[in-house]
């Protein structure tokens, strides 16, 4: 006797592209504008995240299995990045990030 399924079985036609776009009050996903552009922003939960990916906000890794965020301007969706939680909500405090010499002044 073969196991009793509990969910239905995966369909093997795909969506199509007008189907695979989610409607964003269904989703985590908001809209946020800042100085750069209008953004789009996607909340991850720690168990949809799978690899590790590199914050821009503190160049530190995020690993695999933390909630994070994922933002990107809403005409370029190669400007995509994986950002910190605190690095997202505090990337416009940062001071720019300028490369000295180890004798220059900080100013």
């Amino acid at each position: 006797m073969s196991p009793r399924r509990n969910h239905p079985k995966r369909s093997q036609k795909r969506a199509s592209n007008d189907e695979e776009e989610r409607d964003i009050s269904l989703s985590s996903e908001t809209i946020e504008e800042h100085s750069e552009g209008v953004f789009r922003v996607r909340k991850i939960t720690g168990s949809t995240s799978t690899k590790p990916y590199r914050c821009p906000g503190c160049d530190q890794v995020i690993p695999s299995a933390t909630p994070h965020i994922v933002a990107w301007l809403e005409e370029d969706v190669e400007s995509r990045r994986h950002w910190h939680n605190a690095c997202w909500t505090k990337r416009n405090d940062r001071k720019p990030r300028t490369l000295r010499s180890k004798g220059a002044p900080r100013y």
